[in-house]
């Protein structure tokens, strides 16, 4: 079979521009919903309880999509009918979002757009492996990054311009304000036009075609190991419950449920697996789980740390500037606003740094390798969350943004790079799904122990969890070097 071919810098392009769209969407969400859950009337240790529906609905959304594009093959394509089906979605549910009249409703709201969002994100990452040489990948991931900076800025900035522009920024108690409002108006429309953009300019391999090319080393199954597997559940099962069960006797932080109830179902799903002998998506999943590549599952300690660091960020920013630069914790009044507006500038300028580091990184990795380059990059983040508890005027914040900037490209394009040439074709959509558990159970963690320590141990001052998220960023950057990428293997 001849050679894949090497696509031109247009053609990367148009099959990354979909992401300018998702990132729209998604920026919204992060700088804006613990907003709409404050003004609804969420209490600051409410937070990150109401944010798990985000990280959860991508752990059971992704690995399922990634399944089912591996085994799609359409007039549209593989991966392309899950681009625009969920497009659709979280076009709808940015529409609806900022009308919602509760704050039960807003969660249950935060569950329906970010699954739509998930169901388009996760086969853009397999995309990128299926249609690029091994060469081209960074350059494919780091386009990405391009256009996650650049639509996140657009996006994040929206209310503050909206402000300048003479719209409402501040509403009745229980309102959302009409800036947020016309934002998620806008990038309803947004996400739809990239995504289509995409689906029309784009075309696919067909699975034989990508089978031929395929350079991944084999992988090797563990069917052996079933008694340790079924040990290692109840233990997992077992730890839950004692956790669950110590949370309830001694009344502490119901968000420590999470964890409980995160060790309790992992293990609880390979406990239910050791019995089953069908073959079916569930079983097919949590055997491609036991059997990731070696390279893979040292990845998923780079993304846990990582991932942490994210979203203690996301979910505190908004808190720890407007308490220490602004000096309001009242979500009603013009100082809190203020501050959280400007939040949104500094949102937009770490992803606006993303989109020029994403120029830099196809350079960076041929200087200094995949690894060298997304340590560099974790440290620069690290240090630049660290700075937010040390500096004091807000629009110095700006340079703690750019060392964000250049972690966020990294993340967002390394990894992906790493993985894609460790794991085989016909399952890149099921690993690039899976990978997300790697994303997800982290933020999950996040959700579950940081609003219990800054109650218990850090005196109530969100500006402590972006310390520790600073921490954590760097000891994820330290630990891509453990990572041992395989060799490629000759193509069928």
């Amino acid at each position: 079979m001849a050679e894949k071919p090497q696509l031109s810098f247009w053609q990367i392009w148009n099959m990354c521009f979909g992401f300018l769209g998702i990132q729209f969407g998604f920026a919204l969400q992060n700088a804006n919903v613990s907003r709409i859950f404050q003004t609804l009337g969420a209490s600051m240790d409410d937070i990150p309880i109401l944010w798990v529906a985000a990280p959860l609905t991508g752990l059971l959304v992704q690995p399922l999509i990634g399944y089912l594009s591996d085994r799609t093959w359409t007039r549209l394509g593989r991966r392309r009918p899950y681009f625009l089906m969920g497009a659709v979605l979280a076009s709808l549910a940015l529409l609806a979002f900022p009308n919602v009249p509760t704050l039960w409703i807003a969660a249950g709201m935060l569950w329906v757009l970010d699954a739509s969002i998930n169901v388009s994100m996760e086969p853009f990452r397999a995309f990128v492996g299926d249609q690029l040489l091994p060469a081209q990948r960074p350059s494919g991931y780091a386009m990405q990054s391009f256009f996650i900076g650049v639509g996140s800025v657009v996006a994040s900035l929206l209310p503050y311009i909206l402000e300048r522009c003479g719209v409402a920024n501040t509403a009745p108690a229980g309102q959302v304000p009409d800036t947020v409002r016309y934002a998620f108006y806008a990038g309803g429309a947004v996400m739809l036009g990239a995504i289509g953009w995409t689906v029309l300019r784009t075309r696919e391999y067909p699975p034989e075609a990508i089978a031929g090319w395929d350079t991944a080393p084999l992988l090797q199954p563990r069917t052996g190991n079933a008694a340790l597997l079924r040990a290692l559940a109840l233990a997992a099962v077992s730890a839950g419950a004692l956790l669950a069960a110590v949370v309830e006797s001694r009344a502490l932080d119901k968000a420590l449920y999470i964890l409980a109830g995160l060790l309790a179902g992992f293990g609880l799903a390979f406990l239910v697996r050791t019995f089953l002998r069908a073959d079916n998506a569930f079983t097919r999943i949590l055997d491609d789980v036991r059997d990731m590549p070696p390279a893979m599952a040292q990845l998923a300690v780079v993304q846990f740390f990582s991932w942490f660091a994210l979203f203690s960020m996301w979910i505190y920013t908004t808190a720890a500037v407007t308490e220490l630069h602004f000096g309001s914790t009242d979500p009603a009044s013009a100082a809190y606003n203020s501050g959280a507006n400007w939040v949104g500038v500094l949102f937009a300028a770490y992803n606006g740094f993303a989109a020029l580091a994403a120029i830099a990184i196809p350079w960076m990795v041929r200087r200094f390798g995949l690894r060298g380059s997304h340590l560099l990059n974790a440290l620069l983040g690290g240090l630049g969350l660290l700075s937010i508890g040390w500096i004091r005027d807000p629009h110095w914040l700006l340079l703690s943004m750019l060392g964000v900037g250049f972690a966020w490209a990294s993340i967002l394009s390394l990894p992906y790079a790493m993985l894609s040439d460790a794991v085989p074709a016909a399952k890149m959509g099921t690993y690039m799904g899976i990978f997300n558990f790697f994303i997800v159970i982290p933020q999950l963690v996040a959700a579950s122990l940081l609003g219990f320590l800054l109650k218990t141990l850090l005196g109530g001052h969100p500006i402590h969890a972006l310390t520790i998220g600073g921490i954590s960023l760097i000891v994820g950057g330290a630990c891509v070097l453990l990572v041992r990428l395989p060799a490629p293997r000759t193509a069928a």
